[in-house]
């Protein structure tokens, strides 16, 4: 957990795959668990912290989150995800060559809950909610290439699903269809880039993830 953007009412942390953002049926401590343990030792808090989770990364996912600090930023923040006022960029790494260069993907998706899985179709079928992404293709190496990704909607595994359907299953997420696992158990996935209002100051705030440590995304990431 490395933070990198705090004050009052926010605070948002690097992730690293592996974590879980929220207590869950594992009984592994969450993310949420060690940034309250930092709030309280930081600045020296009495009693319960309060930290309120507004969205969650999957589990084998790393980068970027933000936590509220008191209720209201919590309620705001809600707001603005429901609404898709938060803007994330992420940036993903596949084997497989997109067809194109540049382009949006829609699909419609159904989620088996007891799979934890997603299936793209490219018509609605009953049960399914329309997804879109815009991606880019930015950097290569010999095997693998670097794509950036908006979301213009926020769908159960939307890119993982997505990015499969179109043929480039992302590193190491067997789930989704790709070659092999990577070693650590992550996928190469990362929550890259995050601007927003402030929810209470409304000033403009930007963040920018660090790569994970990894040679494939320093050679591919620049870092």
């Amino acid at each position: 957990m490395k933070p990198l953007y705090e004050d009052n009412h926010i605070i948002i942390v690097y992730k690293e795959s592996g974590e879980i953002v929220q207590g869950d049926k594992t009984g592994d401590r969450p993310l949420s668990e060690t940034v309250k343990d930092y709030i309280k030792a930081k600045y020296h808090k009495q009693g319960n912290v309060f930290l309120g989770v507004a969205h969650r990364l999957d589990r084998p996912v790393a980068g970027l989150v933000v936590f509220a600090r008191t209720s209201k930023a919590l309620s705001r923040l809600n707001d603005m995800f429901r609404k898709g006022e938060v803007h994330k960029t992420y940036w993903a790494i596949t084997h497989d060559l997109p067809p194109e260069p540049e382009s949006t993907l829609t699909h419609w998706l159904t989620r088996n809950e007891k799979q934890n899985k997603s299936y793209a179709s490219d018509h609605e079928v009953q049960g399914s909610k329309k997804a879109v992404l815009h991606y880019r293709v930015i950097a290569h190496s010999d095997n693998y290439h670097l794509l950036e990704i908006r979301l213009m909607t926020g769908r159960h595994h939307q890119i993982r699903c997505q990015l499969a359907a179109m043929g480039c299953p992302i590193k190491g997420d067997l789930k989704y269809g790709a070659r092999r696992s990577n070693a650590d158990g992550s996928i190469s996935l990362l929550s890259h880039e995050m601007e927003l209002t402030h929810p209470i100051s409304k000033k403009t705030i930007h963040v920018v993830s660090p790569l994970p440590d990894d040679k494939l995304w320093k050679n591919l990431g620049g870092g």
